[in-house]
């Protein structure tokens, strides 16, 4: 039997959401009036800001601070970044992806809730980042530059507002009681001990279950918080301060889980149809039949954030309503969205048609929803661009597949790896524009990356930064959108979390070092070439058979689709030790552009390559370098 999160949902009334919601409270005075920024988002290269890290422009806002501990608040706020906007313009990014801005659960457990994940308010700003009318001049600031401002956003869980009574003596333990399970075959033998924290006990598909020294004792009461130094507080839209509002079952302990397969709709019935997850499944009545991983959507996010009921008609309009205000009153550009794979389905296909709807009946248009789903299964990843939902997510596949295995790994896989990934896109991702969305295919608007503040940073593994500047060539010049992490063009080098969370104030903000100018001018050059941001992508070497040549060589070209008549063809070598040739002698690199046609490396500034009489493009490169082919007659002067 299906759990009870997949019983039918009741139809609910947007109109309703600002009762449920208890509207924010914000000032009218400054209030922007929505305007669509964006054009097309190939054009842009997203930089994500860790607000806390980076500048602090405010210190009037800097209590609780201690910039000594790297899982503490810092300092860093709005108006720091605001001020430092002259650097973004010089980086040549033009689209900043800023931390939560929302109020958070200020500390738990010695950690601080400086990254914005752990909400407790969603009506109210964060006030270590500054208040409403500071964020509304720094979007007001980076538009008239031209920046547009991209705000990240949860909806799949709350900070740690309650704790599971499990032994219902009305205050948080952690508990120490034997399984009831005897080791088979010895009855003798002690029963395995089990320590369990009232905060984020493991993931029980019954509901956290209460317990006394008799045995079980029924579902577990969960305690709301009342802690106002810890900003464990009553949660704001006011449904989520109701034990409804939540799945009440516990951390995940296992993201694999599959109980079944479900029809992908608001009903979520049991089905047995086999295909790929987008596939109509006639017992579906033409939605798709998909496996339903239960833990990953109903359980808590690791370190007791509590995972919201987000099935309930109440709580998708109270968020819609919220986040949608949001938008009103600051005239952002877009939501990256965190950790969608823990959110069901139905509740993207509600959230973001009616977000849209909304924003764009006030003239904000072109609004860029994106989401986190950190999963190396492509196919997973991709079901989240299905029709009505993301414009896009994060190319995790990649970031593993490519960026890890070709350009960070010693000794590193073949290039082959690239074009057996970059074939599936049509399969796993959508291939038409979300209605109301940005007008692209997801296919053509994946958001690529080599680290963020999730992962370790690309040079803790690999500390050649050749290696790094390699990986960067691709990313800002592949078909997509490019997202860079503060701090990559300072070669900064920090582990896994929080050690990936640098302060950005450490590095000077210097524009002087090699990786930030060669950033720069990729940046510039992605900019300048349309065939870079907007043109097809089609590899052209490693070829399609196995036995083609030298796999050290990656190269695509970049040319038709909305690039017009631009052309570009990139060529990278992966090989940290040796040069390597385009090609062999008998499988040289084969372009598309006629013979004798000069192409000129318009990234380093070498003497000119003649396509061949069948139209090999033969080119040596150093370790770890590439090049920017582009014909002679387009070369853009002064680049």
């Amino acid at each position: 039997m299906l759990p009870r999160t997949l019983l039918a949902l009741r139809p609910f009334a947007l109109a309703a959401a600002c009762a449920l919601a208890s509207c924010m409270d914000l000032p009218e005075q400054g209030k922007p009036a929505l305007t669509t920024e964006a054009r097309d988002w190939r054009e842009d290269i997203v930089y994500q800001v860790l607000i806390d890290r980076f500048a602090n422009g405010d210190p009037t806002n800097d209590f609780n601070v201690r910039p000594q501990d790297p899982a503490r608040y810092h300092g860093g706020d709005w108006l720091g970044l605001e001020q430092k906007l002259d650097y973004i313009q010089a980086l040549g990014v033009t689209a900043l992806w800023i931390s939560p801005v929302v109020k958070n659960v200020e500390t738990d457990a010695s950690v601080d809730g400086y990254h914005g994940y752990w909400a407790q308010d969603l009506t109210q700003t964060n006030p270590h980042f500054g208040d409403i009318a500071g964020l509304r001049r720094l979007v007001d600031k980076a538009h008239e530059r031209g920046i547009k401002v991209i705000v990240d956003i949860v909806t799949n869980h709350m900070g740690q507002l309650f704790f599971y009574d499990i032994n219902q003596n009305g205050s948080p333990d952690i508990l120490i009681y034997e399984s009831g399970e005897s080791v088979p075959g010895n009855p003798v033998t002690p029963k395995p001990v089990v320590h369990v924290t009232e905060y984020d006990p493991d993931y029980d598909p019954r509901g956290i279950q209460s317990r006394t020294s008799l045995g079980l004792a029924g579902p577990a009461p969960v305690i709301f918080l009342y802690d106002p130094a810890a900003n464990k507080m009553p949660a704001f839209p006011a449904i989520l301060q109701e034990a409804r509002a939540y799945h009440r079952r516990g951390r995940v302990v296992n993201y694999e889980a599959i109980v079944g397969r479900v029809c992908d709709d608001d009903t979520l019935r049991p089905c047995s149809c086999t295909g790929a997850p987008k596939d109509p499944c006639e017992e579906c009545n033409g939605a798709a039949c998909i496996d339903y991983y239960d833990q990953t959507e109903t359980g808590d996010f690791p370190g007791g954030l509590k995972d919201v009921a987000t099935e309930l008609p109440e709580v998708r309009a109270a968020m819609t309503d919220v986040y949608a205000r949001w938008v009103e009153e600051t005239n952002i550009d877009g939501f990256r969205i965190d950790t969608i794979k823990h959110v069901e389905h139905g509740f993207w296909r509600f959230f973001i048609p009616n977000l849209r709807a909304r924003l764009a009946a006030q003239g904000k248009k072109n609004f860029f929803i994106f989401g986190e789903s950190f999963d190396g299964n492509d196919q997973r990843n991709g079901s989240y661009t299905r029709p009505g939902e993301m414009d896009s997510v994060f190319y995790f596949s990649q970031k593993y597949q490519v960026f890890d295995d070709i350009f960070k790994r010693r000794p590193h896989a073949p290039t082959r790896k690239a074009r057996e990934l970059w074939g599936q896109r049509p399969a796993n991702y959508g291939t038409e524009p979300q209605p109301n969305g940005i007008g692209l295919p997801p296919t053509k608007a994946l958001v690529n990356f080599l680290d963020n503040h999730d992962v370790s940073r690309f040079l803790f593994e690999q500390p050649d930064p050749r290696a790094l500047r390699a990986g960067l060539l691709v990313l800002l010049t592949e078909d997509g959108i490019p997202c860079l992490y503060y701090g990559t063009e300072q070669e900064f080098r920090g582990g896994n979390d929080p050690a990936n969370r640098e302060d950005m104030w450490a590095s000077g903000f210097s524009t002087q070092g090699e990786t930030f100018t060669y950033t720069a001018r990729l940046n510039r050059l992605r900019r300048s070439y349309k065939a870079l941001s907007l043109g097809d992508q089609k590899i052209v070497f490693p070829a399609e058979t196995p036995e083609a040549g030298d796999e050290h060589i990656l190269a695509y070209e970049r040319a038709g689709g909305d690039a017009g008549a631009s052309y570009a063809l990139v060529i990278v070598n992966a090989d940290p030790d040796a040069p390597r040739r385009s090609g062999s002698d008998a499988t040289l690199l084969k372009s598309s552009l006629p013979p004798g046609t000069q192409l000129v490396d318009v990234l380093n500034g070498k003497p000119p390559v003649t396509v061949g009489p069948d139209g090999s493009v033969d080119l040596t490169l150093d370790p770890l370098q590439g090049a920017i082919l582009v014909p002679q007659d387009q070369v853009i002067p002064g680049l």
